[in-house]
């Protein structure tokens, strides 16, 4: 199955501290596993959270070049709506998410794929949410 990453992951293979936790290491030598057999996707909005924020020009065109090797898959107005009934759904339980964080979960439900994250949010819309998300086990 392939595996739509978010942005905590990419963020964290992405930063350039020398020292990471062995749980870390973990995450990002899962995700090369995944780069590698080629089963990872991107979407528009995880791009732009990836390149937002870097006050580098010279480092976000060589970023903005490395994720090139990535297509979007294509988001259109039926993956906009689910990720509004996803929201309420959730909103109903009492469970609080991001606007992007429904739409990785409308697009993750529609091309079944499984949601590689760090974000804990993800484990409640999963209790209400017909979403699978990668166990990096």
């Amino acid at each position: 199955m392939s595996v739509l990453v978010d942005t905590p992951i990419w963020s964290l293979a992405l930063r350039k501290t020398k020292t990471k936790s062995v749980s870390e290491i973990e995450v990002i030598s899962k995700l090369a596993e995944l780069i590698e057999q080629s089963l990872t996707r991107m979407i528009g909005p995880i791009r732009q959270e990836i390149l937002s924020g870097i006050s580098s020009p010279a480092a976000f065109t060589l970023l903005r070049e490395k994720l090139e090797a990535w297509n979007d898959i294509v988001i259109d107005s039926s993956d906009y709506t689910r990720a509004a009934e996803m929201y309420n759904i959730c909103r109903k339980r009492g469970i609080q998410g991001s606007h992007i964080d429904f739409l990785i979960c409308a697009v993750a439900e529609k091309h079944d794929l499984s949601i590689y994250t760090l974000d804990k949010d993800f484990l409640s819309y999963a209790k209400y949410l017909p979403i699978q998300l990668f166990d990096n086990v």
